[in-house]
């Protein structure tokens, strides 16, 4: 403890008196030696501040500051910057955090303020407000999510595949076609590109399936088929909700299946790798086989039983919903033959026309 050498000095000097005047008068010498003994310790008791003898004030403990860098999706973010500055200017410290994106500035003065700064290559700088520690604090700092910094157009490499795929994702989400459509399924740096993890692969469709613009052009489109009196439900309001529930269910279904399940369970990567150099010829050669070859998880080239799988399951679960008059084996490969025409022609659209009118991936390639 602290204070044992106050309270032992305190308890021996009556201890040294009580037994001092315990002792017989014909014991001349021994009470002499007692007594001797007891001025001794009246004397160190005298002692000026400051002596060896004296106890001192204990110091304040020290405090310290701890995080976990994370971005706004909750995934880490490992050899981000981190600054620490006091009120100060000789209290700055540097660190970088570890690979669980923790980090942790121990030994610190209690009071303040002190100011945490945290940058990491493609994300918007993050700043603290003050901090006021006290004696022994440990202080957590909770929620650090840094954003996705709008002009970046390269993907700063992690520690590991998974960081690398999960930063890809985030600039892929950034893409959007004029600015609000969205464009997430290409890849445009695809030399560096890593493969998906599954969970990616869901939130990527789950991200799609839920963007505004999806639902709206799901209800744009159900609009046109009313007003073309296909599938064969009935008019009036009604009528268009249902449409509407059948545009989106067509779109969710196959972005699920094709996009997600499929290439889960098969190691195929859903999206699009933009070629960008070669031949006219080449590259629309390149655009037109993506619906029918793709790139597996492991880098090479395979059939793309996701994309089609995921039209053929999409068609045979839409005859569950369809108007009776509609169903069939032939609502399930009509779809599936459109399906695959649209997707080769969004396919050849997107490897010649659509990166211009993307921002952030102009730069990138």
């Amino acid at each position: 403890m602290r204070h044992h050498s106050f309270f032992a000095t305190a308890i021996l000097a009556p201890s040294i008196s009580i037994a001092a005047s315990g002792q017989q008068s014909g014991q001349g010498s021994s009470a002499d030696a007692a007594q001797s003994a007891a001025s001794q310790v009246s004397a160190n008791n005298l002692l000026p501040a400051g002596s060896a003898s004296m106890p001192t004030a204990p110091d304040p403990g020290p405090a310290e500051l701890n995080g976990t860098v994370t971005d706004l999706n909750g995934d880490l973010i490992p050899g981000a910057t981190i600054v620490l500055d006091g009120a100060d200017s000789s209290l700055h410290q540097t660190q970088v955090a570890n690979d669980s994106g923790f980090f942790q500035f121990a030994g610190l003065k209690p009071g303040g303020p002190y100011r945490i700064t945290i940058s990491a290559n493609g994300f918007e700088s993050w700043i603290s407000p003050p901090i006021t520690l006290n004696a022994g604090q440990f202080f957590g700092i909770t929620d650090i999510k840094l954003k996705v910094d709008a002009g970046v157009s390269s993907v700063t490499v992690y520690s590991s595949t998974e960081q690398m795929a999960a930063q890809e994702v985030r600039l892929e989400e950034q893409q959007r076609v004029l600015g609000f459509i969205p464009n997430f399924y290409v890849v445009y740096d695809s030399k560096n590109a890593v493969p998906l993890t599954t969970k990616l692969k869901f939130h990527m469709a789950y991200k799609a399936a839920t963007d505004p613009v999806s639902i709206v052009g799901a209800a744009a489109l159900g609009g046109m088929n009313q007003a073309g009196d296909t599938p064969n439900y009935r008019q009036g309001a009604i009528g268009y909700g249902q449409r509407f529930g059948q545009a989106y269910a067509d779109g969710v279904t196959d972005i699920m299946f094709g996009g997600a399940i499929l290439p889960s369970l098969l190691h195929q990567d859903p999206r699009y790798f933009y070629q960008g150099t070669g031949s006219t010829k080449s590259r629309l050669m390149h655009a037109l086989s993506a619906p029918f070859i793709c790139r597996a998880d492991n880098g090479r080239s395979e059939i793309n039983f996701s994309s089609m799988g995921g039209d053929l399951i999409s068609g045979a679960l839409s005859n569950a919903y369809y108007p009776e008059s509609n169903r069939g084996a032939s609502l399930v490969f009509t779809g599936f033959a459109l399906s695959t025409g649209e997707r080769m022609v969004s396919t050849a659209i997107q490897e010649f026309i659509l990166k211009k009118f993307t921002p952030g991936a102009k730069d990138q390639f």
